[in-house]
């Protein structure tokens, strides 16, 4: 990503501003981690099979080298040899090679993830543009990078310089041991050897990654016409205004669905319809709808009231009537008010009639309804 002047950039990078970056390869990546990483799994990898493969060295050496007389003067006998040698080598250092490699992906993927984005392999004039490049150059991240490679030079020759010191005497004794002796204390070494330079790595990248993640971060920042226009530009697509909307009818049934358990009655088709009516006499002027629905919506409003001991009451012309001509929150027309009481005072009288006995309440067959509200 080009260096760019972010003062002005004071507001947090939105989710789409992420994934277009994301999608651009603009991810955040640390080369300091991916060398610490290869260092210690070689460092691993020596440890692990160090002393294997100082054996297989030895046997490698040995078959390599004696040969008969016959063998030195036989073009044949020597390539096999040869070729055998080269096949033994690898086998014997594929293992760790192996882990190098793994090594070498985990690190970018760690910090920023996987990412394989065609657009940034694309050709950019600004790629090969002497002025970008003089910018990037003498820029605050080329000072950056400078202030990371002398502290890493530094750290590495200490550590180095340290290491030497320690094993100096080791590596000079080794010319006075025999190969079978030599090469396991010799790995022994670079086991160390690799270790140490690890460490100091790893202290370099716990710093690095925390940079790379801010300055990742900060070039995202985005101004605030930015967001105002990223906003224009996804709200009028027509993908985002359906799931905008599909989102606020999901919000709105389930708090409808809220509502279900308030109510005093559920008035039915008794199918196809469902209209749940609530009535404060303190609260409210006048019942309320506070849900309806049809079909499988009407299906679910039944099962919620039956959970909730909410009374059900089968009155198809005025829960027609009900549904179309009321909005959920909003009062019942004047029109429907005598009938809307008939429910209620049966649904009272039915409530009195379980608790306290007594002559059972009829639902009338025929609802006062206007003509205008009949549907």
């Amino acid at each position: 990503m080009a260096e760019e002047h972010i003062g002005e950039r004071t507001e947090q990078p939105t989710p789409k501003r992420k994934q277009d970056a994301r999608k651009k390869g603009q991810v955040p990546r640390s080369r300091e981690l991916t060398t610490a990483m290869i260092l210690v799994f070689s460092a691993l990898a020596f440890l692990l099979f160090g002393h294997w493969m100082a054996g297989e060295f030895f046997s490698v050496s040995h078959a390599t080298w004696a040969f008969t007389r016959a063998a030195a003067f036989d073009e044949r006998i020597a390539v096999g040899l040869l070729v055998a040698a080269m096949r033994d080598i690898f086998l014997t250092v594929g293992p760790s090679l192996l882990m190098m490699f793994l090594a070498a992906l985990a690190g970018p993927i760690l910090l920023g993830g996987w990412v394989f984005s065609i657009e940034s392999m694309q050709f950019k004039a600004e790629r090969i543009s002497p002025l970008k490049g003089f910018k990037r150059m003498f820029g605050a991240q080329a000072a950056m990078e400078l202030l990371k490679s002398i502290a890493k030079f530094v750290v590495v020759a200490i550590i180095a310089w340290l290491l030497l010191t320690l094993y100096f005497p080791k590596l000079l004794s080794l010319e006075f041991l025999e190969l079978d002796q030599a090469i396991p204390r010799g790995i022994e070494v670079v086991v160390f050897v690799f270790l140490g330079l690890s460490a100091s790595l790893i202290l370099i990248a716990a710093i690095d990654v925390p940079y790379q993640l801010w300055r990742h971060h900060s070039q995202l920042r985005m101004t605030r016409q930015e967001i105002k226009d990223e906003f224009k530009e996804t709200e009028g697509k027509p993908e985002v205004k359906s799931k905008i909307r599909q989102i606020q009818r999901e919000i709105a049934q389930r708090r409808m669905m809220a509502e279900v358990p308030k109510a005093d009655v559920v008035i039915t088709n008794p199918e196809h319809y469902s209209v749940a009516i609530r009535y404060d006499d303190f609260g409210d002027k006048a019942p309320i709808v506070v849900a309806k629905g049809t079909d499988l919506i009407a299906l679910k409003i039944r099962e919620i009231a039956v959970a909730h001991n909410v009374a059900i009451v089968p009155a198809p012309p005025l829960a027609r009537s009900l549904y179309h001509s009321t909005e959920i929150g909003e009062e019942i027309p004047r029109g429907l008010y005598l009938a809307v009481a008939q429910v209620l005072a049966y649904v009272y009288q039915l409530q009195t009639y379980r608790r306290d006995g007594g002559q059972k309440p009829r639902l009338s067959d025929e609802w006062p309804i206007p003509e205008d509200l009949r549907y």
